[in-house]
């Protein structure tokens, strides 16, 4: 199914979606193809404290050793927090750097990428499990418009404001705050004018560089839920 009916279905039912990160199997696939024109691999993943993802990629590279170089790197976050970092990667690559300067550069990256997003409700969060230290938020979890953030990998409760327009105004003064950034994305679950907004905003402070705009997949739709604008960036 597409985006749009993922939303609805995850508004209406009772049912939680259940997510699970991909078998070892599946890297090991990836791998075995790239490695025969690749000299090495770099290979960027969610944060291991949120995902059993990384430790996945990990078993795939025991696995292969010997085959080609691999590096499997946790960035600490999700999303386009994750993203930024894949394309500062490949900007590196591409200009010619080897594989151990885009391997420094993307652990020197990871303490500087920062994301905040403005949720409508911690519901979603809370029932999949993925709260975090945002914990002590739940009991008023149907009063308040969370803005919360991800740190050492764990999703961390920034501020709880008590409408939506307020929710948006301090995502906005927070990302400012942030600014200048060296790579910045929007992302967002299902208001896509919103996001848009929020990127044309941003673009003032960007105008000579692009202000990636995304929505989140199904996997991370699931915890976020509707209504969920967030943004990232490379300081």
């Amino acid at each position: 199914i597409g985006a749009d009916e993922f939303y609805k279905r995850l508004i209406t039912s009772s049912t939680l979606p259940k997510t699970s990160a991909p078998a070892p199997g599946i890297f090991i696939d990836s791998y075995q193809k790239l490695a025969v024109e690749a000299e090495a691999i770099i290979s960027i993943h969610i944060s291991s404290k949120l995902s059993g993802t990384h430790e996945a990629a990990q078993a795939a590279k025991r696995d292969l050793a010997g085959e080609c170089r691999i590096e499997v790197i946790n960035s600490e976050s999700v999303s386009m927090g994750l993203g930024l970092l894949a394309i500062a990667a490949a900007k590196a690559a591409k200009a010619g750097a080897t594989a151990e300067e885009v391997v420094k550069l993307i652990q020197e990256s990871i303490p500087r990428v920062h994301l905040v997003g403005a949720l409508d409700t911690l519901e979603f969060l809370a029932k999949g499990g993925r709260v975090g230290k945002a914990n002590a938020w739940i009991g008023s979890l149907l009063s308040i418009k969370p803005l919360i953030s991800v740190r050492d990998g764990e999703v961390v409760p920034l501020e709880r404001v008590r409408t939506r327009t307020r929710a948006i105004e301090r995502l906005h003064q927070l990302l400012k705050e942030r600014l200048p950034a060296k790579e910045i994305g929007v992302m967002y679950s299902t208001d896509a004018e919103e996001a848009k907004k929020l990127a044309e905003h941003l673009r003032e402070f960007f105008p000579q560089q692009p202000v990636y705009l995304s929505r989140f997949g199904p996997v991370l739709g699931t915890y976020m839920g509707p209504g969920c604008l967030a943004a990232a960036s490379i300081t």
